[in-house]
């Protein structure tokens, strides 16, 4: 129902309602019909069954089958590795989901308890939650709006709407129904909203909406939506389904192989299962978990505190940032930008010539000085006053000599306000001074001033097109106070002594981040509750608007397109103005559904869904709202759009090293199945017992592999576009490289193996078991760049990567050359010779890749 848009005839008849408020009999009735005025949560999940859902994805399960094999096999190291894997994660995922329920809590924390009303003309207080559509809401300065009202009587109403609308402006209210249109929330001038607190003077409303049916409630259901997967997590589960289709054909092609060739089924039953082990990336989940949490870590130190861990990984991916502007890209503070004074200086010589508009500035206004030293008042006024003070202009000192002695408070029918002062002078004459809209202090000019009106109003023109809000200032004097404070005879034949230009201005290191983000392939977006013209002046002095093509669009407009319409331009629009929580919500869907990652900054309530449903929702952390934090993945203590870039460059190194990780894994685990699958082709026998690829799986596998999550990000990393967020994991030649490398892997390997028993060296199992453990630490090193070599980026710049290196070569050696371990191993120690034929066969892979690299840079 547009309860704006009615008189309040026609609302008292559809509420069946009176200003003496309902009877008692009718409030209960009512009560039973509509329910309580609360804001309600979904049903909820079950401890357990949050706890069941982290084990239903695809991968886990291919973990839980693998930990059952290692345990048939007898390898319980393995399965209780495996287990423990599954379990972290578990918990992790549980901790993520339960923290989200929290979203909905803060939202009722921001739920008026109490409310006063007036039933059957008498007043009484009654608790929030049993009001119903139709009762008399009394409201004053300081309370909290308990429900959606219809104002029908105003006292200098003013409300602080920012939570809701994200605009820090305090909006003055009236009783007046608004013309046929669409209008925005912050300009539904009529109406009150549940959450929204009242910061001056008093009202009475009838209560139009209660409980989900509110504006509040509207966001609580947004908010109630299934968390959106992260582009890792959606890569991961084709990842590991179509590896296990994989897995599954080349054990079943090798048992068959094996056994024809004479090996005995057992044998080739335990070889086939811990290949199979072997090739499942089990230390996966692990590398992800470890991986983000150094970067959550980072991160942190970098004033971004990062609530939902896969979010770090998300920012690598992230094509398009929308952000709110308030408080984000600007610094939500009302500042002077510019000051106009006219040249007609004739009628007035009360002030010194050049300071008549400094000194109505400092004069005319309600701002007073807290204890802590900060000024208290509206957040326009409290910038005059500051632009006042800093010319050294105080009121009062200025009231010393012009005391104010009557005043005209602004309202909206006006739009002007006005102070009356004395002028210590020989003839006690009065001092007037108006402030208010131009266009409103133009029809009170005196005649003299009346023909420059078309020249005034170029200049306000120009100053409106900069993005400023203009204020002018009119004054005149009396001989005398009138009996009757009468606007329509004080605010008549002022003289114009200027304009003021106002602007919350853009934050300076969010206009370097701006670029820096378009620099990385991310197009900024900026979302504003805010009037078209101010919020593209801000826009195009960050660079968010750079070119003819980059589209601004109002609320109104963008409710006037069809999905269709809008979906075909909404990756040329940098600047939505005036909009609402469900067009924020339909633009981030409008982007999604192009393929597009989106990340959504915000501050307020009604950037809640947008950050929910976001692919990262990022919330401020000093003038967010606590449904904003609770509904995002990553809070900016420092409020800073430029900590999204610092974010962002993590993200993009973590994914990196991800991916590095895989390429690595899988290679190695390919080179395993090159080895055993062509080993019968050549009449060799299997190269690997099972112990041996269960080993190489753990260790050799999983210390390395690790290490890469520490590795530094790469020097053209914020130079190159998102990674598509619709391409494979294995897209951009890994796929290749791990075929070819790991093919490379198992020739190597039974190369040396076919060597050794060429020249009757009974030592060539274990030969061919080193080759392959070195051959991966060879290719750790060399993959830690993917288009440097390793001696560009240094042997040393990763460090926790020489340690792995250095424990993972001494348990190899440990394994070779201890009597303990041979028996268990079924390993021979190897002389000098054998050691170090072996260690220059496994240096190969590490040349091939640098020389693939190298033709790579050149061809480049």
């Amino acid at each position: 129902m547009n309860w704006h848009l009615l008189p309040l005839s026609e609302i008292t008849h559809l509420l069946q309602t009176t200003p003496r408020g309902l009877d008692e009999v009718t409030s209960k009735e009512l009560l039973r019909e509509n329910g309580k005025n609360e804001i309600e949560d979904t049903k909820k999940k079950s401890i357990v069954k949050m706890m069941l859902s982290q084990l239903s994805d695809f991968m886990i399960l291919i973990l839980i089958a693998a930990a059952i094999i290692s345990g048939i096999i007898g390898d319980l190291t393995d399965t209780i590795i495996i287990l423990a894997i599954i379990i972290i994660n578990a918990i992790v995922g549980f901790i993520q989901e339960y923290r989200a329920e929290k979203a909905m809590q803060a939202l009722k924390k921001m739920v008026a308890n109490h409310a006063r009303i007036i039933s059957e003309g008498k007043m009484i207080t009654i608790p929030a939650s049993d009001l119903v559509p139709g009762d008399v809401v009394v409201l004053e300065a300081g309370n909290v709006i308990p429900a959606d009202i219809r104002f029908f009587e105003t006292h200098q109403i003013k409300v602080d709407e920012s939570a809701l609308t994200g605009e820090s402006n305090n909006v003055e209210k009236n009783t007046e129904e608004l013309p046929e249109g669409n209008y925005a929330l912050g300009d539904q001038t009529n109406m009150g909203y549940k959450g929204t607190s009242i910061t001056n003077g008093r009202a009475l409303g009838y209560v139009v909406a209660i409980g989900m049916h509110t504006e509040l409630g509207h966001i609580a259901k947004m908010i109630q939506t299934d968390e959106t997967t992260t582009p890792l997590q959606k890569r991961l589960a084709a990842f590991g389904k179509r590896l296990s289709i994989v897995i599954l054909i080349i054990c079943t092609v090798i048992f068959f192989i094996g056994w024809l060739r004479g090996e005995s089924a057992m044998t080739m039953l335990i070889t086939s299962i811990s290949l199979a082990v072997a090739a499942i990336p089990e230390a996966l989940p692990a590398l992800v978990t470890i991986a983000l949490a150094f970067g959550a870590k980072k991160l942190a130190k970098n004033n971004a505190l990062i609530r939902k861990l896969p979010a770090v990984e998300t920012l690598g991916s992230v094509t398009y940032i929308c952000s709110d502007k308030t408080g984000t890209l600007t610094l939500n503070k009302m500042t002077v930008q510019e000051i106009f004074e006219t040249s007609d200086t004739k009628h007035n010589d009360a002030f010194e010539e050049k300071n008549r508009l400094l000194h109505a500035i400092a004069l005319n206004n309600d701002v007073s000085k807290g204890e802590n030293g900060k000024w208290l008042g509206d957040s326009t006024e409290v910038a005059l006053v500051q632009y006042a003070f800093d010319k050294n202009l105080n009121r009062a000192d200025l009231e010393i000599a012009f005391p104010r002695i009557a005043e005209l408070p602004f309202n909206s029918k006006r739009k002007c306000m006005t102070t009356l002062h004395q002028i210590q002078n020989a003839d006690d004459e009065i001092l007037v001074i108006t402030k208010g809209a131009v266009d409103v202090l133009f029809h009170k000019l005196n005649a003299e001033q009346q023909s420059l009106i078309p020249e005034l109003e170029r200049k306000v023109n120009e100053m409106a097109e900069k993005g400023y809000r203009v204020l002018g200032y009119a004054m005149k004097t009396l001989s005398s106070l009138p009996e009757n404070l009468n606007p329509e005879t004080i605010e008549t034949e002022l003289t114009l002594i200027g304009f003021v230009g106002m602007i919350d201005p853009p934050r300076e290191e969010a206009k370097q981040a701006v670029s820096e983000c378009k620099e990385a392939g991310i197009i900024p977006v900026m979302i504003t509750g805010d009037h078209k013209l101010t919020a593209k002046a801000i826009a195009e002095k960050l660079g968010i608007i750079s070119s003819e093509e980059d589209l601004v669009l109002t609320g109104s407009e963008l409710y006037a397109l069809t999905q269709i319409e809008f979906v075909k331009i909404v990756e040329n629009v940098r600047v939505y103005a005036r909009v609402n929580p469900e067009q924020k919500l339909r633009i981030i869907n409008a982007l999604q559904s192009k393929n597009n990652f989106v990340a959504m900054t915000g501050d307020g309530v009604n950037d809640a869904p947008a950050l929910k449903n976001a692919d990262i929702g990022i919330a401020m952390g000093i003038n967010g709202t606590e449904v904003s934090k609770e509904a995002s993945h990553l809070i900016l203590l420092d409020d800073n759009f430029a900590t999204i870039v610092v974010a962002v460059k993590h993200g993009r190194k973590i994914f990196d090293n991800i991916l590095k990780f895989i390429k690595y894994i899988m290679t190695g685990n390919s080179g395993e199945i090159w080895a055993i699958f062509l080993a019968p082709f050549f009449g060799l026998p299997i190269p690997l017992l099972a112990i041996h690829i269960l080993w190489i799986n753990l260790v050799t596998d999983g210390l390395p592999g690790l290490a890469l999550a520490s590795e530094p990000s790469e020097i053209n990393i914020m130079k190159r576009p998102p990674r598509n967020p619709i391409e494979s994991i294995f897209s951009n030649g890994m796929a290749v490289h791990i075929l070819w490398v790991g093919f490379l892997m198992g020739v190597v390997t039974i190369g040396m193996q076919a060597y050794a028993i060429h020249v009757a060296n009974s030592h060539w199992q274990t030969m061919a078991f080193t080759v392959l453990c070195f051959s991966q630490l060879g290719h750790v090193m060399v993959i830690r760049s993917g288009q440097d070599s390793i001696f560009k980026i240094g042997f040393f710049s990763n460090k926790p990567m020489i340690g792995a290196l250095l424990i993972t070569v001494s348990l190899q050696l440990m394994i070779v050359y201890t009597p303990f371990f041979n028996d268990i191993f079924k390993t021979q120690p190897l002389t000098l010779y054998e050691l170090l034929i072996t260690l220059a066969v496994s240096s190969v892979v590490f040349w091939a890749v640098e020389i693939e690299k190298w033709i790579k840079n050149r061809n480049k």
